[in-house]
């Protein structure tokens, strides 16, 4: 494919050198020349110093030979008409960055249809629902859910204490329970998609596969204690992610800001219903034990430095709070904060990856979630009437190394794939794969 990228900021570059890593290829639209170049010297991109609005500069990125035109700078107005631009000029497919929630109403979004924009993706809504769903059950670092929750997906470390540790996977879930499925192991900076022979130890963080029926199964499966979020301290929460979040959040939830930009807490006051907000400097020790950190059930960093949010973690987990949410923006940063024990990790820019790589994917694909802690995609294909997944059980299909299909959805209806399973056309296919391997898989779908 050809794709445009206009925007260099950190979603924009994140999204170029993705895609830089597969047979595409990408054009690099900025007006930052310098930024440009360096990013042309590094990666297998093209760059081109110029305004995502400007006829001569769109044409100078030939425009009209556009797969896909992603507008992704940090000003909504520009994006939407850039696109605009885009389509008219040729793109087949447009996509903009927004940060107005009431465009992504059904109704507004059919309207930016007909103007020429395809798809829109608000990065900052991602990472706020992301975090509401972290803090949905207290021992669950990452819960994603599938076709309106028909599957989910729940990640959780393992410790000494949980009935699976030091057993394989076979010997912890019997073949014929076909209600949790284990179908990945992140242990030691290594992804691993699970096979029946993999053995589970202490300090894995472990991927479950299962239906929201049997979410209390895999709890006393990893030996973990539940226990309800009540009272939310949040740092930095007068950041557009910050207030969005507050909005997702159940209205009973005990809510306490802390911000010390005072138009962000103003900000924050003017925006949300039933939240005390405090305008100080949430790295002040003396500070946080005023405002008795050690009674909250969670703490969320969403300051704008990946550090700071990875340390003020780190203080509260020291205070006795038991559930922690960083926004970590530096990838680098990401396998730190996961030794460090950080619970769960929002990164904007791999949500916005996820939403972006459906519309490079095509038409036999409904859902694409990129995981933050790991280089492993969840793929939720659509079996083809005549696909070659559809002819034979699971268990003798030929699947590329490094792919595990954990779960099927028919007719609105989730179970955990087993060997013995047989994908029906029409069926909804969950598939964790490395990111080498999507093209390969896809193959089997069409």
């Amino acid at each position: 494919m050809r794709i445009i990228i206009a925007g260099a900021g950190e979603v924009g570059t994140h999204l170029a050198k993705l895609l830089s890593k597969e047979n595409h290829t990408i054009i690099l639209l900025d007006e930052n020349g310098e930024k440009v170049k360096a990013l042309e010297a590094n990666y297998d991109i093209l760059g081109i110093e110029g305004l995502p609005t400007s006829l001569k500069d769109l044409k100078e990125a030939q425009v009209e030979n556009a797969d896909l035109f992603v507008a992704v700078t940090p000003y909504e107005s520009t994006n939407i008409t850039a696109c605009l631009l885009a389509t008219n000029l040729g793109a087949k497919k447009t996509l903009a960055r927004i940060d107005n929630y009431e465009y992504l109403l059904p109704k507004n979004l059919e309207f930016f249809q007909r103007l020429g924009v395809d798809s829109l993706i608000y990065p900052e809504m991602l990472a706020a629902k992301e975090i509401v769903n972290a803090l949905k059950r207290g021992w669950v670092r990452q819960y994603v859910e599938f076709s309106d929750g028909a599957l989910v997906l729940l990640a959780t470390k393992l410790r000494e204490n949980a009935p699976i540790v030091n057993k394989t996977i076979e010997e912890a879930f019997d073949k014929e329970n076909s209600t949790v499925r284990i179908i990945m192991i992140k242990r030691l900076g290594m992804d691993i998609i699970a096979k029946g022979k993999d053995k589970i130890l202490a300090g894995d963080i472990v991927y479950f596969i299962t239906t929201k029926d049997n979410i209390e199964q895999v709890r006393i499966q990893a030996g973990k204690e539940d226990f309800e979020i009540n009272n939310i301290m949040i740092l930095g929460g007068g950041s557009r992610i910050g207030v969005r979040a507050i909005q997702e959040l159940p209205r009973n939830k005990n809510i306490k800001v802390i911000e010390q930009n005072k138009e962000k807490s103003i900000r924050v006051i003017e925006n949300t219903d039933n939240v005390l907000v405090i305008n100080g400097d949430g790295r002040d020790l003396e500070l946080l034990k005023n405002e008795d950190i050690e009674s909250y059930d969670a703490f969320v960093a969403l300051t704008g430095n990946a550090e700071t949010n990875i340390l003020a973690c780190l203080t509260a987990k020291n205070f006795g709070v038991k559930r922690t949410v960083a926004e970590v923006e530096n990838l680098d940063y990401v396998p730190l904060a996961e030794n460090l024990n950080i619970g769960s990790i929002i990164n904007k820019k791999s949500l916005a990856a996820s939403h972006i790589y459906k519309l490079i994917l095509g038409g036999n694909v409904s859902n694409v979630r990129c995981l933050t802690l790991a280089d492993v995609e969840i793929v939720e294909f659509v079996a083809g009437e005549k696909s070659a997944i559809v002819k034979t059980p699971i268990k003798d299909i030929r699947l590329p190394e490094n792919v595990n299909i954990g779960g099927i959805i028919r007719d609105g209806v989730g179970f955990v794939a087993m060997g013995t399973s047989h994908i029906q056309p029409g069926d909804n296919v969950l598939v964790f794969c490395a990111e080498d391997t999507i093209r390969k898989v896809e193959k089997l779908f069409k």
